[in-house]
């Protein structure tokens, strides 16, 4: 009998932190523990962990040593934390060191883009990367692409209302850019099996479950609900401007949430669709790893499939 990989997770609560959770666990092959701050211990979601029988670990990330108690005898640390704490994440880095953590697993979990300079939610995480790599700890960055749950049109039915949580009707630019999509649940399917394959250490990994334009999935709906779509067409030059505007709105209030995600949103749609960043073939040439070429075994959800699903009532509302 194999002995199971140790693995302590934090973020377990959040929607990818959840789906890599039930991963692991799905799998059968790991310990997994939790991590959460001392002021989240009581919330629900925790407790429901608790429930489950799974160790929680309640320790501010300030407290190094008894981060080092913690991390000591881990195989692999995994980070599924909120995109506005993303460089707190560095107040582990010395901490796993020091108790000799196997490999880091950083919050990635996006699209492929540039290192630098294309998206500001992917330089925050490259920083948090490099810190990574200063200490030289092991280390898989996985990404993911675009959910299908955030990816699928509104219909004037109203019939997927239940499960968006906001509604999508525009197609940006002539609505052909490729564009890489996992199901939030195959997340952590894919991350059980990457963190046990040596094949992936010290490399970026994507994950997909299909590569499809705006184009093909409006096709998709129209084929499969029977309802006419109308999209509204949003160009390139618009997309660009938007880029400025919500940087010019984050410039006058830098410590307002709500504009820094208004540039996450604006960089997303600019990095997709105009630069068309996130496509296996660009992932390919920055040097990632293909999960599906790693895993043939493994065959993820398709985004049909996944229609079919919401079709017939069987979604759910991510960040409910």
């Amino acid at each position: 009998m194999s002995v199971k990989q140790r693995v302590l997770l934090l973020g377990a609560t959040g929607e990818t932190g959840r789906s890599i959770l039930d991963g692991l666990l799905e799998s059968g092959n790991f310990e997994v523990e939790v991590l959460v701050r001392p002021a989240s211990v009581q919330k629900p979601a925790v407790q429901k962990l608790q429930e489950q029988g799974i160790k929680i670990w309640s320790i501010d990330l300030d407290q190094s040593s008894e981060l080092v108690t913690a991390l000591t005898g881990v195989d692999t640390l995994i980070s599924a934390i909120g995109p506005n704490d993303l460089l707190q994440q560095k107040k582990l880095l010395q901490s796993a060191k020091l108790a000799g953590v196997k490999r880091i697993v950083p919050c990635a979990f996006i699209t492929v883009a540039p290192p630098q300079g294309a998206m500001r939610l992917r330089d925050e995480k490259e920083e948090v990367y490099n810190a990574i790599k200063f200490l030289g700890i092991p280390y898989t960055v996985i990404d993911v692409g675009f959910w299908y749950q955030i990816s699928y049109p509104y219909l004037p039915s109203g019939k997927v209302d239940y499960a968006q949580i906001f509604p999508v009707k525009t197609i940006h630019g002539d609505g052909e850019a490729p564009n890489i999509l996992t199901d939030l649940r195959d997340i952590g399917r894919f991350v059980a099996r990457i963190i046990r394959d040596d094949r992936t250490l010290n490399k970026y990994v994507y994950t997909f479950g299909d590569v499809l334009s705006e184009n093909e999935i409006f096709s998709i709906a129209k084929e499969l609900s029977g309802e006419e779509l109308e999209p509204i067409i949003e160009s390139n030059e618009h997309i660009k401007a938007s880029v400025d505007q919500a940087n010019a709105a984050l410039a006058q209030d830098p410590q307002d949430f709500m504009k820094l995600r208004g540039v996450y949103v604006a960089d997303y749609n600019h990095s997709k669709y105009v630069r068309r960043d996130n496509t296996p073939e660009y992932a390919d040439y920055l040097g990632y790893l293909n999960a599906r070429e790693l895993y043939p075994d493994f065959t993820p959800l398709s985004f049909r499939d996944f229609f079919v699903e919401l079709l017939a009532g069987k979604g759910s509302k991510v960040y409910s």
